[in-house]
């Protein structure tokens, strides 16, 4: 067994000794920061590993004039969108209800229609979720902190 397989073990064992009240605020407080992350990172237009994301296609001649003003994603970063929730064993921040399609086709760069009548278009990848080095700092600061109090 290597050490690192023995300090998780023994993480495990304490956190299991916590009451299902502590887990369950632990896990809140993990699922609260990370959606705060997510937020952040959807606000500064950048993946979790800190790369911006790929500008809008440009849009043809005979389309809309001017700029498209609005940020992309500028919804989806608002709590009703954007869910963390907590039990005993996991916490959890997803994109809610009818958002849920547009986020996987953007996240993973998918293939999709943009309007019910309209074309094909393959979206370039745009990963809104993700855990970043500072997220697992942020992690383990709870963890320390929530084990530390019992």
């Amino acid at each position: 067994m290597c050490d690192l397989e023995l300090v998780n073990d023994r993480l495990n064992a304490l956190i299991g000794n916590l009451s299902a009240q502590s887990r369950k605020e632990m896990a809140r407080n993990i699922a609260k920061k990370l959606r705060a992350s997510q937020q952040q990172n959807i606000k500064r237009q950048q993946s979790p590993d800190g790369t911006p994301y790929k500008p809008r296609k440009e849009q043809p001649i005979r389309g809309k004039k001017g700029r498209v003003k609005r940020e992309m994603f500028a919804k989806l970063r608002t709590a009703k969108y954007l869910k963390a929730r907590a039990t005993t064993n996991e916490a959890v921040v997803e994109f809610a209800g009818s958002v849920q399609r547009m986020v996987r086709v953007h996240q993973y760069g998918l293939r999709d229609r943009a309007s019910r009548g309209g074309k094909e278009v393959r979206y370039e990848a745009r990963p809104l979720l993700g855990i970043s080095q500072n997220d697992q700092q942020i992690i383990e600061g709870i963890l320390i902190t929530s084990l530390s109090e019992y």
